[in-house]
């Protein structure tokens, strides 16, 4: 009769659920599988025969559990320890068939046997393709009776976790919610009892009674973080029941209750795949695995769903509209986004959480209804994952780095599809960067700083910036350039976000943001000024480069707009290690860029001054006079260099370019004055030269002094042609004002 039913019962849902699965999962890069070679496909036959003899050596196995009637000691029994040994070693070779759970279940939670055996049976439950509901059902009624002790029941609760993704259904399972919370008075169960319930709660599971005995629990044991959690959740589905305040943030909830399952079906999996042509996978969902993947497209899938299938295959088929306002519609029927528009209010989210991840539709679903719950269970699995399987936290994976790159980059992504960053992102940074070498999946990393959300100053610095620095200071000059780039995208994100979210109470709560905008000015400002610090040493570690100049520009590019483009009351103006190495440089693009910097610099402390003065806006927010005084000292140093030539004598900045004529005369250097005119200019000379020869191509001379008077304004026009538009725009908004005398003096002095 066993016999019959391995044969029959494995096969036929497998293939079932091959035809009905859809591919949700726009975000994959995947490909076909190309057949294996001849000599796989005989490998693939003789596993197959393997198999087949297990199942012949499992079903006698299988048929003693179900027979055991009286204890029975494992010492005494050879029957005992062969049956044992054959299904421990079957389940980690190739995993357990659904019809063997309920046999093992039984047998290990009814008391019959020793605990030494019971634990061994338990640990055993590995499967290889799905666990059928009405086995944990029977499972769960066993607890009920009290016939095992409270460590096999902690170990069968811990087991439930680990492979509550491959039950096939879960309605059933949802029934006995009551019968679940019952045992939430046993202490030792209680913090696997409130996952399992985290896992199966639903709006109409939240009761008045329910939430006064978690808060008795709560009084009586302390704030645990397993209360918190179910708390937690309870709280976003019905508000109005939890009027207790928790705690904002917590970055572990559950205790990891995956004991040596999870290793054994990762294994079991990579098998199959490496030995097959076709995969078999150790996951359910209603797409298919379409790579080969230790762990992320198991967890990146859509799960089964807790609705019947055939329900499911009924609904399709009669193209039903809509769901019943007490039903939910199950995610594997979600296909198009006017099926998202139609059921936005009953959708019935997965289990595993992680394949929201790679579905644009649930996205916009959590982009559209900021649903607390969604965050809330997303949160933890996301949390859980990036701490066990961190290559460089976790030694076990420390030759996963490609996959955990995958992972990290549909993170991105993600983020990215959201605009905005997830809170366990931001905690795995802060509790990984201390230990990241800079090298390991470094574009994801950087990409994820820039997507962290705005936080307390005293968590940037010590998390963030103090890590980061250490690690700045210390790589390699392209590495500098990519922390950069990601500062100032996250610099653009926090400012993106403060101008669409700054004035929505409900969007400051979902992101637990407790500051004021005055908190968030002071926040924006210490990541200036950090970039600013670390701009300077590097500038000096890396003797000026160019490369460095150009993205330390792209960051001030930024910070000059702050006030007119994204509306926040603050400028801050590039150190002076920032700003005389690109004044002085040699290269003309930085120089160039730096001059719009100045141009739109001007332009935001103009418009700051009139609104000032305005009566019809109370300005809470105004500019340093320190910040004024700055930038006209440096607006005083550029004119000198690049019109006037008198930067040496005119310049004030404490770290400027003032120097007395007599250490100048000092150098050698016959006309000093004239060195960083915009004709004499290191980074401007080339431009003089091409004019030169453009303007007087028989003269090889190459004399200078020609430019001057008309010429000198032929000059500027041909530096405008060449596409040096921050130049003009510059000397439009600081020089055009001086007088047409003093312009035709700085034209016409010799040079």
């Amino acid at each position: 009769m066993l016999r019959e039913k391995s044969s029959k019962t494995p096969k036929e849902p497998l293939q079932h659920r091959q035809k009905s699965q859809s591919n949700l999962s726009g975000w994959l890069k995947v490909g076909r599988i190309d057949p294996e070679k001849s000599v796989q496909d005989h490998q693939s036959l003789s596993g197959q025969e393997n198999n087949s003899k297990q199942e012949d050596s499992l079903e006698p196995a299988l048929s003693y559990f179900a027979k055991v009637q009286d204890r029975v000691s494992l010492k005494s029994s050879s029957a005992l320890q062969r049956h044992l040994a054959t299904v421990e070693s079957i389940a980690l070779q190739r995993g357990l068939p659904p019809e063997a759970f309920n046999v093992l279940l039984s047998a290990a939670l009814s008391g019959k046997l020793a605990d030494t055996v019971n634990t061994r049976l338990l640990k055993s439950l590995i499967p290889d393709s799905v666990v059928p509901e009405t086995s944990v059902v029977s499972a769960v009624s066993w607890l009920c009776v009290s016939k095992c002790s409270s460590n096999i029941q902690v170990l069968f609760l811990r087991w439930l976790i680990t492979v509550f993704d491959f039950i096939d259904h879960k309605e059933d399972l949802r029934a006995l919610y009551g019968f679940f919370f019952f045992f939430l008075q046993e202490e030792k169960m209680c913090p696997y009892i409130c996952h399992v319930l985290y896992l199966l709660t639903r709006k109409e599971n939240v009761k008045p009674f329910r939430v006064r005995r978690l808060l008795d629990l709560q009084a009586k044991m302390g704030m645990r973080s397993h209360l918190q959690a179910l708390l937690s959740l309870y709280k976003l589905l019905c508000p109005e029941l939890v009027s207790i305040t928790l705690p904002a943030r917590t970055k572990i909830y559950f205790k990891n209750a995956e004991g040596p399952w999870k290793a054994a079906i990762k294994t079991i999996r990579q098998r199959k795949l490496e030995n097959s042509p076709v995969p078999q996978p150790l996951f359910l969902g209603a797409a298919r695995p379409r790579s080969k993947k230790r762990k992320w497209n198991a967890q990146l899938m859509i799960p089964a769903s807790s609705t019947n299938r055939s329900h499911l295959e009924g609904v399709r088929e009669k193209n039903t509209d809509l769901y019943s306002t007490d039903e939910y519609f199950p995610v594997e029927l979600l296909q198009t986004f006017p099926q998202l528009l139609q059921n936005i209010h009953h959708l019935e989210f997965p289990s595993r959480m992680g394949s929201v991840l790679t579905n644009p539709l649930l996205l916009h679903y959590m982009n559209c209804t900021k649903d607390e719950s969604v965050y809330l269970r997303l949160y933890y699995w996301l949390g859980q994952t990036l701490q066990e399987e961190c290559t460089w936290c976790v030694v076990e994976n420390s030759q996963n780095e490609e996959e955990f790159r995958d992972f990290l980059e549909i993170l991105c992504r993600a983020q990215c599809f959201l605009h905005e960053g997830l809170a366990p992102c931001e905690e795995f940074l802060y509790r990984s960067l201390p230990l990241w070498d800079g090298l390991c999946c470094r574009s994801q990393i950087l990409r994820l700083v820039s997507w962290i959300p705005l936080n307390s100053l005293f968590e940037m610095k010590s998390y963030l910036y103090d890590p980061l620095a250490q690690l700045f200071f210390t790589s390699s000059l392209y590495f500098k350039c990519s922390v950069l780039e990601s500062l100032k995208r996250l610099l653009q994100n926090w400012l993106n976000w403060q101008m669409v979210h700054l004035d929505s109470a409900a969007d400051s709560q979902t992101h637990s943001l407790n500051t004021t905008f005055s908190g968030l000015v002071n926040t924006v400002a210490e990541l200036i000024h950090f970039v600013g610090m670390i701009s300077t040493v590097a500038l000096r570690l890396e003797s000026n480069h160019t490369f460095l100049l150009y993205f330390i520009l792209e960051f001030y590019e930024t910070v000059c707009d702050i006030y007119l483009k994204y509306n926040m009351p603050l400028l801050i103006m590039p150190p002076a290690g920032v700003f005389y190495p690109v004044l002085l440089g040699m290269d003309p693009v930085n120089l160039n860029q730096l001059c719009y910097i100045m141009y739109r610099y001007r332009a935001n402390l103009v418009a700051a001054k009139e609104n000032e003065h305005s009566e019809k806006e109370i300005q809470q927010f105004r500019f340093s006079s320190e910040t004024y005084k700055e930038y006209n000292q440096y607006i005083t140093a550029m004119v000198g260099c690049l019109w006037t030539s008198n930067a040496f004598q005119k310049d004030t900045h404490p770290q400027g370019l003032h120097m007395d004529d007599e250490l100048l005369n000092k150098t050698g250097v016959k006309e000093f004055k004239t060195s960083f005119n915009i004709v004499y200019h290191p980074a401007m000379i080339g431009y003089a030269v091409q004019f030169l020869q453009q303007a007087w191509p028989d003269d090889t001379t190459f004399n200078f002094s020609l430019i001057k008077g008309k010429k000198w304004n032929w000059y500027l026009e041909y530096l405008y042609a060449k596409g040096l538009e921050g130049l003009k725009v510059f000397i439009e908004s600081s020089i055009s004002r001086v007088s047409q005398a003093s312009h035709d003096r700085a034209g016409n002095m010799e040079m």
